[in-house]
């Protein structure tokens, strides 16, 4: 009983997932449930989502990611060669983990780092860069993000395809990290008692299980390329998970999958109503990119994507959209929220400082990613 009012209360504390059933509601007074309902529904990605989420977390209680930043930091002397990890490390890291889990599992390992070594000053501009880091290395994969899992599904093109679209932007990114890096203060300051202070865990996960865990995002990769039935995959997962570890079954992000469905069921209504479907048709028509950005600066860019989708004429322009809609307000990116939640805890006072700062640089970069947009349409 006490497991289901902490569920009820998680539902209701969570925006997103309200307004997405909200409009699913109101939605269904229009169109009244029917078989059709569960056409709406892409079970192929949710599928896929819930896969990746149980093989990372598996990765996560193994302690994988932080070991691997532990690794790359004893060879770090300064301020520059830290913001190079810890920045890179989210950018690199949620090209396969997703940038949500590339958050929860980096910035408080950097905020940890940064406390051990007494360079704090650093802590806004680093974890701000870790967040943009995240947000923008996640665009490259399908895999990286909820909206890029969604559209890759969606839309039915290769893998090398999907590359070539994102990897201009991905480019980019990784030169404006690395410029912004060098303006970080006391750069060259060598860090005082750094390697004391890097031992942020105690153990490394079991051969046994990060072997499994492998194979299995091994099985989630071929999934998403389409050579394994997402069947197969879900069955495989579940299956091993369980004899292997099965609280972890209970750790994905089931209130993200809920709302997927609230939004499938909103927008596949809104798809059955001809004139609500040819209003927004005509709105977002060759302006794919541009609406998208802007919706996501209110909603954030899943929300963004899945409402879009069923009205976009031009696949490619609303993913770019979604991914750089990524930057800008705090909430263009519920990604966003994580890193404020984390560095809030810690550091009430300066909260303020640092939206300031993380509007700034979003800001920034936004406007340089739809500069590049432009050159290359």
């Amino acid at each position: 009983m006490k497991k289901l009012k902490n569920i009820l209360n998680q539902m209701l504390h969570d925006p997103v997932l309200l307004v997405a059933w909200i409009l699913a509601i109101a939605s269904s007074f229009f169109i009244h449930p029917d078989k059709q309902y569960l056409e709406y529904i892409d079970f192929r990605s949710l599928g896929i989502l819930w896969g990746l989420m149980i093989v990372i977390q598996g990765y996560r209680e193994n302690s994988l990611f932080e070991k691997t930043g532990e690794i790359l930091l004893k060879k770090v002397n300064n301020g520059f060669q830290l913001g190079i990890v810890l920045v890179f490390m989210c950018f690199f890291g949620s090209m396969l983990i997703t940038n949500d889990v590339a958050l929860i599992t980096f910035v408080p390992f950097a905020i940890m780092t940064l406390s051990g070594c007494g360079r704090t000053d650093l802590m806004i501009p680093v974890i701000v860069l870790q967040t943009v880091a995240a947000n923008l290395g996640s665009m490259l994969t399908p895999v990286g993000n909820p909206q890029n899992l969604y559209m890759y599904s969606l839309t039915g093109m290769g893998i090398g395809e999907f590359l070539a679209t994102m990897f201009p932007y991905t480019l980019l990114t990784a030169i404006l990290l690395l410029i912004s890096i060098c303006f970080l203060p006391g750069k060259k300051e060598k860090l005082t008692n750094n390697k004391e202070n890097q031992q942020v865990i105690k153990s490394f996960g079991t051969p046994l299980q990060l072997t499994v865990y492998s194979i299995l995002f091994v099985v989630a990769l071929l999934t998403v390329l389409r050579v394994v039935p997402y069947q197969i995959m879900v069955a495989i997962i579940l299956v091993v998970v369980a004899i292997l570890d099965g609280k972890i079954l209970l750790r994905a992000d089931y209130m993200l999958l809920i709302t997927f469905v609230g939004f499938f069921i909103f927008t596949g209504n809104i798809g059955r109503i001809p004139a609500i479907k040819d209003f927004l048709s005509e709105i977002v028509y060759q302006k794919e990119f541009y609406i998208s950005i802007i919706t996501s600066q209110f909603i954030s860019n899943v929300p963004a994507t899945l409402m879009l989708s069923d009205f976009a004429g031009d696949y490619k322009e609303l993913m770019l959209g979604v991914n750089v809609g990524g930057l800008g307000t705090l909430i263009a990116s519920m990604a966003s929220l994580i890193s404020f939640k984390l560095f809030s805890n810690d550091f009430k006072e300066q909260r303020l400082k640092y939206v300031l700062t993380f509007t700034a640089v979003n800001l920034i970069f936004l406007v340089i990613l739809i500069a590049l947009h432009l050159l290359i349409a």
